[in-house]
């Protein structure tokens, strides 16, 4: 996909204070800490249509409204991933600004998770 200038400029600014994370550092996590959470932030249609296994949805449009009843714990690890990486990238900086500590972005999304031959799961 193309995106527009616009846009780019204000996920690099956001990446410039994030932490981005590898698919397979993802499934190491998650592993490793049950309370970790894989947070889909794709549109709705999106998260229906296939996800990462064991991942919820809190779309980006909606995350900042619902993460604290969702999450209440601000230490608890989010990974959060979108198609490719940008969007998870703006809601990561948001949920930080939120006061959430541990959060990151899985670097190249949904398509990056699907190419590894993670598991998914359909609606």
């Amino acid at each position: 996909m193309k995106h527009s200038e616009g846009f780019l400029k204000i996920v690099n600014d956001a990446k410039s204070r994030i932490n981005e994370v590898s698919v397979e550092d993802t499934r190491a996590r998650i592993g490793a800490d049950p309370n970790a959470r894989l947070i889909d932030v794709r549109e709705d249609n999106e998260w229906n249509e296939a996800h990462a296994a064991a991942a919820i949805h809190l779309g980006k449009g909606i995350i900042e409204r619902d993460i604290e009843a969702t999450v209440p714990d601000k230490s608890t690890e989010l990974i959060l991933y979108c198609g490719g990486g940008y969007r998870s990238a703006l809601a990561a900086d948001v949920l930080q600004n939120m006061g959430y500590t541990n959060v990151w972005s899985m670097a190249g999304g949904w398509k990056a998770w699907k190419e590894s031959g993670a598991p998914v799961e359909s609606n």
